[in-house]
């Protein structure tokens, strides 16, 4: 399409910005990255539980 000038959105908020930016600002790259960790903390824990119960499965027979 004539007239589209070449840009990417934010990956968080969704604003347009220019084509070798990721963020639109500091406000939304800070939000990415505690997300981030929020991701990584949960994706911890599930295979800490998991581990705990398969753990528990196998020493409850003895």
């Amino acid at each position: 399409m004539p007239g589209i000038i070449p840009h990417r959105h934010c990956v968080v908020c969704g604003k347009a910005i220019e084509p070798e930016e990721i963020f639109c600002g500091k406000e939304c790259q800070n939000r990415y990255e505690e997300d981030r960790k929020k991701q990584r903390n949960y994706i911890i824990f599930m295979f800490a539980m998991l581990f705990g119960i398969l753990f528990l499965m196998m020493f409850s027979n003895l």
